[in-house]
């Protein structure tokens, strides 16, 4: 009935229990252990099942055989499955939103945190087997406090914008949101109505939208240039939010001070991509979800929504 048909992307470790996914399928549970099929082996794979569950993998939905009547992404984003093509085949689209919402908001805020003292540098410095921070003073490296800075999230009104604002006020931070319903929440954030304006205020910018046509590129040299020759931008959401030439002049300038960006324009990033060497760059590989409690999380409530759908009561259904 099920098949998950990149279980490698997600049982990487061998550390995921699927008991409650078999459950949720009377056992009738196929799946495969590789991270990235093509469409066609993907079609190949969804023969005979109703259920195919995917992780952050391009589903061509025209390919896929008549059997399957429901496509599970394991994840929050669903910008590789075609919605509208999936509707017209009859296919239900659901996805989990809310699985990971304490993990990627702590790794923002690990980003604030390694940026505003200097822990890459310093370590960088040690690798190199260069000692002088140990006997000189930092330099005009930034070492500084967060109480009082301002963190910007773009698009955050959602569970994890919200988590990050929560964590910033504790760190004794001010909170901008900008998003197009956004509103201002007295003792969680102030909200902008303009994007530039958060920018332009901003000491960090957090992106926190999903990838659609009208975010594509959002944050281009036209926003970056509104933003703080001090200032930082995350990026936990989705690569091509940020227009990824760009923001590499803007590095390499020093318009900006930095980039922490934990996914990509394309994932991996290409060899010989500048992210790769920018000093001022902390480039990890969309790790924000790969915790193994946030992993674990996420198979249970695939799960959750395999038997809702089972149940003729499906949910998190997104088409």
């Amino acid at each position: 009935m099920v098949v998950v048909i990149n279980a490698g992307r997600l049982d990487f470790d061998r550390k995921l229990d699927f008991t409650k996914l078999k459950d949720a399928c009377d056992g009738e549970l196929t799946m495969f252990d590789d991270d990235s099929p093509t469409p066609e082996t993907i079609a190949e794979r969804a023969s005979g099942h109703a259920v195919v569950v995917s992780k952050e993998v391009p589903v061509d939905v025209n390919l896929l055989p008549d059997t399957v009547k429901l496509i599970c992404e394991a994840g929050t984003g669903y910008n590789n499955i075609d919605l509208a093509a999936a509707r017209a085949r009859g296919i239900t689209v659901c996805n989990v939103p809310s699985y990971s919402t304490d993990a990627v908001a702590h790794l923002v805020i690990t980003f604030v945190l390694n940026f505003s003292a200097t822990i890459v540098p310093q370590h960088v410095a040690l690798a190199k087997g260069d000692r002088s921070l140990f006997t000189s003073s930092l330099g005009t490296t930034p070492h500084f406090e967060l109480t009082g800075k301002t963190i910007g999230l773009v698009g955050g009104t959602g569970a994890i914008g919200a988590k990050v604002a929560e964590i910033a006020r504790v760190l004794g931070m001010n909170v901008l949101v900008w998003s197009r319903s956004a509103r201002t929440e007295p003792g969680k954030w102030e909200a902008r109505a303009n994007l530039k304006d958060l920018l332009a205020e901003s000491d960090f910018v957090s992106v926190h939208c999903p990838l659609n046509d009208t975010t594509r590129g959002l944050i281009d040299a036209d926003a970056i240039a509104c933003m703080k020759p001090t200032a930082y931008v995350i990026n936990t959401a989705r690569g091509p939010v940020i227009n990824e030439t760009d923001l590499v002049l803007a590095l390499r300038a020093g318009a900006i001070a930095g980039a922490g960006l934990d996914v990509q324009e394309v994932e991996p990033p290409v060899e010989g991509s500048p992210l790769y060497d920018l000093e001022n760059v902390m480039l990890t590989p969309h790790v924000g979800w790969k915790r193994l409690e946030t992993r674990q999380r996420l198979m249970d409530l695939v799960a959750d929504n395999v038997a809702a759908y089972k149940a003729g009561a499906p949910v998190n259904v997104v088409n």
